[in-house]
């Protein structure tokens, strides 16, 4: 049983989490907090949980009107309105709006609420095995031609040529996630094993557990399309933040954490290839978390060179040697968040040029431009990441991280 309480007070949550432990054997208890992350988002519809639990108390807004928006969410589940006195009135008008009970907070007998929360579960899997038997599931579940049973589609974010990116709900994991629908496997390129090769490199991405790397939920196959279910960053990414003008002080936290990612990455024997402020994304909490790993990027990358050489996309943020399309390494995954450290401590990219040949051109043969004097003590390590040739630059993300540590004195 999935069980999600919207109730402020953190003793009361750990009370009613009691209860439903003394008559619950199988579990899950997820706790939402409205002083401090507000309603439900509006694209959530809680289908996963079998019984939501609500304090009549919520801030900034009346529980009876959030009772009335949540019936409204597709598959939303029932809803048991906890009430501080016995108040028939109220009572009343949550159960006209759609509470499935109501319990008055200073009576709580335990048999009579796990089981009036047991029988609300007992609904919820029927209304849902009802629905998945209808018509109206196929479209609910429904990205583009591709069917993926208990993840609800919300809307698509974004295409390209090797993928379309959706805002989904999945039901399995009780949240909001981005679904990554890839192209059919034989889109993927020529290469014999390239689509177990990117299922197997997906799957130790999810492996890993870093703070600062996307969390993948799950990776599988629908009709003939590969697809991911990954962390979703409502507070966008790296590059909107720059565009607001990125306070200069953030950079070298924001260094860190990216290092400290491909330490962890790299250890795993993977490489990202494709670093820049649009794969950097933010969380509520003030940290980040890099995405889009992989080799689907890597193709990506080859099907950009032309027979002349000409590179199709954005340049600013690759390695002299991956802009020339010469083999890579974790030295390549470094110079791209040294270009990045650069452009969050000024404000500006190091290299602009009209075509992005010509930015290609400057990564390996113009000088590397000096940081202001107001961010001088970072020059050392900032032209060491970007050094023209590998053998120059960090060896590691280690390595920089232990650079980085002893300039700001063991911080």
């Amino acid at each position: 049983m999935k069980v999600l309480l919207i109730v402020d007070d953190a003793q009361e949550r750990a009370l009613y989490q009691h209860h439903l432990e003394t008559g619950v054997d199988d579990l899950t208890v997820v706790a939402h907090v409205p002083s401090e992350h507000g309603p439900l988002a509006r694209e959530f519809h809680a289908a996963g949980y079998d019984v939501v639990l609500m304090d009549d108390h919520v801030p900034g807004g009346d529980a009876i009107d959030w009772i009335r928006e949540f019936r409204q969410r597709l598959l939303f589940p029932p809803i048991i309105l906890l009430l501080p006195v016995s108040d028939g009135v109220r009572a009343q008008a949550a159960i006209d709006v759609g509470a499935y009970g109501c319990i008055v907070k200073r009576k709580i007998g335990n048999r009579a609420f796990v089981n009036l929360v047991k029988d609300g579960a007992r609904l919820q899997n029927r209304v849902r095995a009802a629905f998945r038997a209808s018509p109206e599931a196929l479209a609910a579940y429904r990205f583009g031609s591709t069917v993926i049973k208990g993840v609800r589609c919300i809307r698509p974010l974004a295409q390209s040529a090797m993928s379309t990116v959706y805002l989904a709900e999945s039901e399995r994991e009780c949240r909001i996630v981005v679904l990554k629908l890839l192209r059919h496997i034989p889109d993927l390129g020529d290469k014999p094993g390239t689509f177990d090769r990117f299922l197997q490199e997906y799957d130790i991405i999810r492996r890993i557990h870093h703070p600062n790397v996307v969390k993948i939920y799950a990776l599988g196959v629908a009709d003939d399309h590969a697809y991911l279910q990954m962390e979703y960053f409502p507070a966008g990414d790296l590059r909107t933040r720059l565009r607001r003008r990125l306070v200069s002080a953030e950079a070298p936290r924001i260094l860190r954490q990216m290092a400290g990612a491909l330490d962890a990455i790299h250890r795993a024997g993977v490489l990202h290839r494709d670093l820049k402020p649009g794969n950097v994304m933010m969380r509520d909490d003030g940290s980040l978390a890099l995405i889009d790993f992989g080799l689907a990027k890597q193709l990506a990358l080859e099907s950009e060179i032309t027979g002349s050489g000409e590179i199709f996309g954005t340049p600013y943020y690759m390695s002299p040697e991956q802009g020339h399309g010469k083999p890579t390494d974790a030295r390549s995954d470094l110079y791209s968040i040294g270009i990045m450290f650069y452009e969050s401590l000024t404000g500006r990219k190091p290299y602009l040029a009209a075509t992005p040949m010509a930015v290609i051109w400057q990564h390996t043969h113009a000088p590397i431009p000096k940081l202001p004097v107001e961010h001088a003590r970072w020059g050392p390590i900032w032209e060491r990441l970007v050094a023209k040739h590998p053998d120059d630059r960090y060896p590691d993300a280690a390595s920089l991280l232990a650079a980085m540590d002893r300039l700001e004195g063991g911080f």
